[in-house]
């Protein structure tokens, strides 16, 4: 089949997009996942920008009585009748989510080895459930979430130190739920997948230790209060590790991933006539740079017929990082399209998008953006001076001046980070 030139380049990408989205829906992954009842109660409790619409599957799947709690980021309620849903501020930390977690914990004390807990997780928790160890505030915890975030730490480093300064998370949640069983479905939206690092573990155990946490925020010269590095050196954070008996009965299953998104997404492309291209589902990296090196592959491809032929797509996916310098609006998905396009200088026939399948670049509620071969001339036009642009770090605000923002709202999900440069040029030289 040949590629349909009368949808446009963009028109493809985004339904590229949507398709990466829609198979990881919790209404799909989350009913053949659900355990056998119980003999005694189900009690049901998450975190993540997911959790809601994944409550909302087990209230329709589950045949017998339920309870529970989780907690979302603001937006991303959906309607629940027996479990209550709660919403709290993301990726930086709030009393509403300090207040979730700690009629979390609540929840699930007292519960007998009848009794089953499901952990409903997706990525989001980590800051939706900030419940900190004692002798660190909320305020401490809203500083640390700042300063990781500007750092260029990989999430994995991230969710390590994350989860030596909480009360909640490195598998302490599951072992409140002793001696219950405890089910977590998980909806991954980290590089590899590792089940310690979506939400940052509340209910899996973890080898990780207070001295890697510690080197981290060394290796990244992350300034911690004194009494909060003394939580490291002292060892008092130490999560729980594995072969914890009060984790025996914890069980996990990963039920949607990145892997997921990107092959649903080729689908569409080979439908369309292009032959799709997956280069990995856990690229990580800062984001400019692996803007600059998708371009080239671009170029080589379009220029060169290698290492693929046209029409062709190019996906990835994981969860790159951005080291702040600038003061700009963020986003690690845009800084990623403007490093690209700069890179690029205008070649004909490559197309692009990126974007947050949660529907959030950053901090700001656009997905992320678009591509095409006349990006930088129309900047120019326009006045903006797109290496300035990636310099002060403001992907968004250069994106949003020339309407090539893509926003999908709350996509009530999170399998991270997708990314699809369309190569349809056919190569001039070479081979």
């Amino acid at each position: 089949m040949n590629f349909n030139q009368s949808s446009t380049e963009h028109e493809l990408l985004r339904r590229m997009f949507d398709a990466a989205i829609a198979v990881a829906q919790p209404a799909l992954c989350v009913p053949a996942a659900l355990p056998v009842p119980p003999k005694g109660r189900m009690i049901v409790i998450g975190a993540g920008k997911a959790s809601a619409e994944m409550a909302r599957a087990v209230e329709r799947n589950w045949p017998g009585p339920l309870a529970g709690l989780v907690v979302t980021r603001y937006g991303y309620a959906v309607p629940c009748e027996r479990i209550e849903i709660v919403e709290a501020a993301h990726p930086v930390p709030d009393a509403a989510g300090l207040q979730a977690a700690r009629r979390m914990l609540d929840r699930v004390q007292g519960l007998s080895a009848d009794d089953t807990v499901l952990c409903l997780i997706s990525g989001g928790g980590s800051s939706l459930l900030p419940l900190p160890l004692d002798g660190i505030t909320l305020e401490d915890k809203q500083q640390i979430n700042l300063a990781l975030l500007a750092s260029g730490a990989s999430i994995a480093e991230m969710n390590c130190v994350r989860r030596h300064l909480s009360a909640i998370k490195g598998g302490r949640l599951a072992a409140a739920c002793h001696p219950a069983k405890v089910m977590t479905l998980l909806i991954s939206d980290v590089p590899g997948d590792d089940p310690r690092d979506i939400a940052s573990g509340p209910t899996v155990a973890d080898a990780s230790t207070c001295a890697d946490a510690l080197a981290i925020v060394q290796r990244y010269g992350i300034a911690l209060p004194h009494h909060v590095l003394d939580v490291l050196r002292s060892g008092r954070g130490e999560s729980v590790k594995p072969g914890d008996p009060r984790l025996a009965n914890a069980e996990v299953r990963i039920i949607a991933t990145p892997q997921m998104a990107l092959e649903a997404a080729a689908q569409v492309a080979a439908a369309a006539g292009i032959t799709p291209h997956i280069l990995g589902d856990s690229l990580e990296g800062e984001a400019r740079d692996v803007g600059k090196v998708m371009a080239g592959i671009a170029l080589q491809t379009t220029r060169r017929g290698q290492p693929f032929k046209t029409p062709c797509v190019l996906l990835s996916g994981g969860e790159t990082t951005v080291s702040v310098r600038g003061h700009g609006r963020g986003g690690r998905n845009v800084e990623f399209l403007l490093a690209c396009a700069i890179a690029l200088r205008g070649e004909p026939g490559i197309h692009g998008l990126a974007g947050d399948t949660d529907g959030v670049d950053g901090q700001e509620d656009i997905a992320g953006a678009c591509i095409a071969p006349d990006t930088l001339a129309r900047a120019w036009a326009a006045g903006l001076r797109p290496a300035d642009s990636l310099d002060n770090n403001d992907g968004h605000g250069f994106f949003q001046r020339l309407g090539d923002s893509v926003v999908t709202g709350p996509t009530l999900t999170n399998v991270n980070d997708f990314r699809a440069l369309l190569v349809t040029a056919p190569h001039t030289s070479g081979t």
